[in-house]
């Protein structure tokens, strides 16, 4: 199996659920991104609108005002040793991002919220990570219903996997969407049947679930004290056959992914 890759989270908003404000000024993004590659981050996943619950939109403007200096900034810093992506489900900032040098555009809407980002991914021949989300981040988790939470959002990947390839998409991931509209019962299922939704859906698996409320639901820790919770759910995620894992915590995660790496190959 190909190996397991880490990608760093750098969110350049001052509410993100764990992390926001700590990465709010230009530098201290940038900063914050070369500590990521340096610790071995394979790939940097660069936000600038909270995706968490209840959380408020931003503008596309004010998400491109914090992140497109940053792209612009490591993409230079980097030339190529470290992929870049934009965490975005805006069509307007993932051009803007791409034109700055982000590789890979990551959607927690997997192309729901605006489907024009399809095209953009498509046309400028980038990565795309469809993630799944039912709804909007600020409402997904009102009213939370599944029958069979694996094989719905097997299905709904696919369905959003067939749309990304019709507008000409090739290089495309899925989320399961771990933590976005699903309660600790869903989460805990799609983390255990993880190569199920593998087999399912046919491409790549980028898996989310570092720091996230399900750690702390099981741990009763803080979002800053989730460190082990998320290394136990990074290596599920690694032994389920997840392709890139998306943390906060790159040096030791990088650690996590490749004992949990060497357990996968030797199964």
């Amino acid at each position: 199996m190909e190996r397991c890759l880490v990608v760093g989270v750098l969110n350049c908003t001052p509410d993100s659920f764990s992390d926001g404000g700590r990465f709010e000024t230009v530098r201290g993004a940038i900063e914050a991104g070369l500590a990521m590659a340096e610790a071995g981050a394979a790939w940097v996943d660069i936000g600038g609108e909270s995706t968490r619950p209840r959380s408020v939109p931003v503008s596309p403007d004010e998400e491109q005002r914090r992140i497109l200096p940053v792209i612009s900034e490591l993409s230079r810093a980097l030339a190529g040793r470290v992929t870049l992506s934009v965490d975005t489900y805006h069509a307007a900032t993932a051009r803007a991002a791409v034109e700055a040098g982000a590789r890979i555009i990551n959607d927690v809407s997997g192309g729901s919220i605006e489907p024009a980002l399809l095209s953009i991914a498509a046309e400028a021949g980038v990565g795309l990570v469809l993630g799944h989300l039912r709804g909007r981040p600020a409402t997904m988790m009102e009213a939370i219903e599944f029958q069979d939470v694996v094989g719905e959002v097997s299905r709904e990947l696919l369905e959003r996997i067939d749309s990304a390839r019709s507008r000409g998409c090739t290089d495309v991931w899925v989320d399961p969407g771990i933590g976005f509209g699903k309660r600790l019962e869903h989460n805990v299922a799609l983390l255990q049947d993880l190569p199920v939704i593998r087999r399912a859906v046919g491409v790549p698996l980028m898996v989310g679930v570092s720091r996230k409320a399900f750690i702390g639901e099981l741990t009763g820790r803080p979002p800053g004290e989730r460190v082990f919770g998320t290394a136990a759910a990074v290596t599920a995620a690694v032994l389920g056959g997840a392709s890139a894992v998306r943390v906060h915590d790159v040096a030791a995660m990088v650690d996590v992914v490749r004992v949990a790496e060497t357990l996968r190959k030797s199964t």
